[in-house]
């Protein structure tokens, strides 16, 4: 890919904001929107090209945002229209893009949309979403699960149907094979583009169609005891269904108009069907996002191995990768790996080919905080306890003060915070150069100075070490060698380079590492990576 047509989605780094969680600007113990923008400098800093906002809407918050009421506004609680266009605004002004969220495939019951569907069955809107007349004892249609537990099916006492939610009762699914319901929805994908926003990103845009038979659900012969109630089933009539195709070339076709758009799928497939929803001429989602990482519960060298290169040979020609560690919906990569291991996960994620998400705190190292039962909040632990999202959801830590200043000293914040957070927290790790944020800027700014890392090629490099995994990045006339070691014992890494048998370490996961070394003994510690310029 030559630098001309490298586009800033492309080369840049995407930071997720939960602004909930973020900071606080007017002390009622939520984060929002003006709390947002002052805190723009410091992701300036940070080096990130862009901000993804998770859902800021009018919303009765049964689900903290994905169900909306308005997808044209702005939730009080976050601020106002105004308060955003600041933000944009603010934001353009330091050369960061911002990415909002678009939830097409349900609303909240309290959207004016869906007040008027379950009004009666001739009214206009009537077919806007997914009813059925009960079987003829009363029950569900069939046997669909909510993710949040329990039937996706709702009857409802004045249309004396049932409706479809495949999330909390009160997020009723859109009707997407309704026409008005596609112009209604694309029309607002333009209110968001007119306004200014560089993206959206689009939740769980694979569900969007679900069989018109309404046929069963296959169990899910891998279940077991103890998993979430809503893995009993394979979603073969719920998910990923061929109708998707039609309706994400008219997203695309929305995007194009625009300049330099972009669109991101939340899609939880495989990468095999993950490709898929680039489009067939590369006219679908520019990223649909890859959460192979995330998922990863083997990390090993060979197993990460198999992942890109199988990742990399299931892309279609032409598209651009993207990688995700961590996000609102699952546990913080620093307690699935551990700290020491999380900055060799930040590494390979800020050094592999494509385009990386980096979720809120996980520059600093922030942790899952354990949530007592009594101040849960996510409608997913409510269904299926033990599986609930607040974990990873606590508020950002910004330093030692009271509430960490995320709010102000004494409030009540909407979940508890990380008792760590005196220690952990932007303040601190700003003068510690071993500290996590110190590494994970320095890797964004090696990442943002060098088009062999941020656009470059990638290739996988044999080595004399089975634990390690080493990899070539390369282009504008630099190449870069990443060597990352999953075991818990020291490695030597033997490589045969024809053109060089030297190389500059310029960055480690170990403090201070740095210097000449010889490619034929690379000596790394226990889960040490090493960045090389070759």
């Amino acid at each position: 890919m030559s630098e001309d047509t490298v586009l800033w989605w492309q080369s840049g780094t995407v930071y997720q904001i939960y602004p909930r969680s973020f900071m606080d600007s007017n002390a009622d113990g939520i984060g929002d929107l003006a709390g947002i923008t002052s805190k723009l400098d410091y992701l300036g800093w940070l080096g990130v090209e862009a901000i993804w906002l998770s859902p800021f809407y009018p919303s009765p918050m049964a689900d903290f945002g994905y169900d909306i009421s308005n997808y044209v506004d702005v939730d009080p609680i976050f601020g106002n229209l105004a308060d955003f266009d600041r933000l944009l605004e603010a934001a353009h002004s330091r050369n960061i893009k911002l990415l909002v969220d678009f939830v097409p495939n349900h609303t909240s019951d309290e959207h004016a949309w869906f007040k008027e569907s379950r009004s009666s069955r001739d009214n206009p809107k009537s077919d806007w979403y997914i009813w059925t007349d009960p079987k003829p004892d009363g029950s569900p249609p069939n046997n669909w699960i909510s993710n949040f537990g329990g039937s996706a099916w709702q009857f409802d006492e004045v249309r004396q149907q049932y409706y479809l939610h495949l999330f909390d009762v009160k997020q009723p699914d859109l009707n997407w094979r309704n026409p008005e319901v596609v112009q209604a929805m694309l029309d607002v994908m333009r209110f968001w583009f007119d306004r200014g926003v560089d993206g959206l990103r689009i939740d769980v845009v694979n569900l969007l169609f679900k069989d018109e038979a309404l046929r069963d659900n296959p169990p899910n012969p891998n279940w077991k005891e103890g998993d979430p109630g809503f893995h009993q089933q394979l979603r073969t009539y719920t998910e990923d269904l061929p109708d998707m195709d039609g309706i994400i070339l008219e997203m695309r076709k929305v995007a194009d108009a625009y300049p330099e758009r972009v669109l991101i799928g939340e899609i939880w497939l495989p990468y095999e069907r993950l490709v898929h929803y680039y489009g067939a001429e590369l006219n679908g989602l520019h990223l649909p996002f890859n959460f192979q990482l995330l998922l990863l519960d083997d990390w090993q060298a060979e197993s990460v191995r198999q992942l890109v290169e199988s990742y990399e040979t299931a892309l279609p020609e032409g598209a651009w990768p993207n990688w995700v560690l961590g996000n609102h919906d699952k546990s913080r990569v620093a307690t699935r790996l551990g700290q020491t291991r999380s900055r060799l996960a930040q590494m390979l994620l800020l050094t592999l080919r494509g385009t990386p998400t980096l979720y809120y705190g996980d520059e600093l190292g922030m942790v899952d905080v354990k949530i007592p039962p009594e101040l849960a909040r996510d409608p997913q632990e409510k269904g299926s306890p033990g599986f609930g999202r607040d974990p990873g959801r606590t508020p950002m830590q910004w330093d030692a003060s009271p509430d960490a200043g995320f709010s102000a000293p004494g409030v009540t914040t909407w979940l508890p915070l990380a008792p760590d957070y005196e220690k952990v927290n932007v303040d601190a790790e700003k003068e510690d150069p071993a500290s996590m944020l110190a590494f994970v800027r320095l890797l964004l700014a090696l990442r943002n100075a060098n088009p062999a890392l941020n656009s470059g090629s990638y290739r996988s490099i044999e080595s004399s070490a089975a634990a390690c995994f080493v990899y070539e990045r390369a282009g504008a006339g630099k190449r870069f060698l990443v060597a990352l070691n999953f075991s818990d014992q020291p490695q030597t890494v033997s490589i045969n380079d024809a053109e060089t048998s030297q190389g500059r370490i310029v960055i480690s996961t170990r403090t201070g590492r740095e210097g000449i070394v010889n490619l034929s003994g690379l000596e790394l510690d226990a889960a040490e990576g090493v960045v090389v310029e070759l």
